[in-house]
């Protein structure tokens, strides 16, 4: 199944564009940051669009359950803070609905 490392690239993807506007905008980087931004958040869009899911809200569903875990990653990763326990306990429910959601057996 390729949905989940497109669901972790579109992730990354995602983050990273919505950073570099965190980062002109609170850090103050330079809108220079913006660009890279930009492109990063069109592949983001393309790459949720390769999903598996049979219908969009569906595969954003089930996406949201993966760019929570993506975004603690990226927490320690790149912010170097550590995810607590109750971050760990959330991302773990989320992960656990977002497979329910995308893999569940669905009647035609």
């Amino acid at each position: 199944m390729l949905t989940l490392p497109i669901y972790v690239a579109a992730a990354l993807a995602e983050i990273a564009g919505c950073f570099s506007v965190w980062a002109w905008w609170r850090q103050g980087a330079s809108a220079l940051w913006l660009l890279p931004g930009l492109a990063s958040l069109v592949l983001f869009a393309w790459l949720l669009s390769l999903s598996d899911a049979d219908y969009a809200g569906r595969a954003y569903a089930a996406y949201g359950g993966v760019y929570i875990v993506a975004s603690l990653a990226w927490l320690w990763a790149v912010e170097h803070r550590l995810p607590d326990r109750w971050d760990l306990l959330g991302a773990a429910l989320c992960l656990a609905g977002a497979g329910i959601i995308l893999l569940a057996p669905r009647g035609g």
